[in-house]
């Protein structure tokens, strides 16, 4: 397994993974997978957003297939330049069990301790996803309260969990 920031040239492959990610787990993310498939000239946008300096998509290769990504994006607002958020987190089922989603954020940890002035990573998680809060909570992140009703399909709501990780 190659693990790497991606950058605009795998754009293609990036979003075919993230279309993946979308039919998949769709309570997972706030984009529907009908809201991604309605964007104009999307690989232009992925490309852009894996080479900016704003943020990092750190990848999972198995051969040449992309089989997982997580997202840090740093803030903007001067009072918050200490942290960086972690998002689009997917592995796609047919590897999942096999430490993929751990490769891939001890790499994200390490790359965002190489990051000028970032002392924390935050994020959220659908609350039912406990494989996904198992492994954060194994690598040191911590839970510090729950949205309810964070997103909402239809008539059904899903809550957030936030957690961080303190450098």
């Amino acid at each position: 397994m190659e693990i790497r920031k991606l950058t605009g040239d795998d754009a293609s492959e990036y979003w075919r993974l993230r279309l993946e990610a979308l039919q998949q787990n769709p309570e997972a993310f706030a984009t529907t997978y009908v809201d991604a498939m309605a964007r104009v000239n999307p690989l232009i946008r992925v490309a852009k957003n894996l080479d900016s300096k704003e943020s990092a998509t750190i990848g999972a290769f198995i051969g040449e297939e992309l089989v997982g990504t997580m997202t840090v994006s740093a803030e903007q607002a001067s009072k918050l330049k200490h942290r960086i958020n972690l998002l689009a987190v997917y592995v796609t089922p047919k590897v999942r069990g096999q430490k993929v989603g751990t490769k891939l954020l001890q790499n994200v940890i390490s790359f965002a301790k190489q990051w000028s002035g970032i002392e924390k990573i935050n994020l959220t998680v659908v609350s039912s996803n406990e494989p996904a809060i198992r492994l954060y909570k194994q690598l040191g992140f911590v839970s510090f309260g729950v949205e309810q009703n964070a997103m909402k399909s239809g008539s059904r709501y899903v809550d957030e969990v936030y957690m961080h990780l303190l450098f």
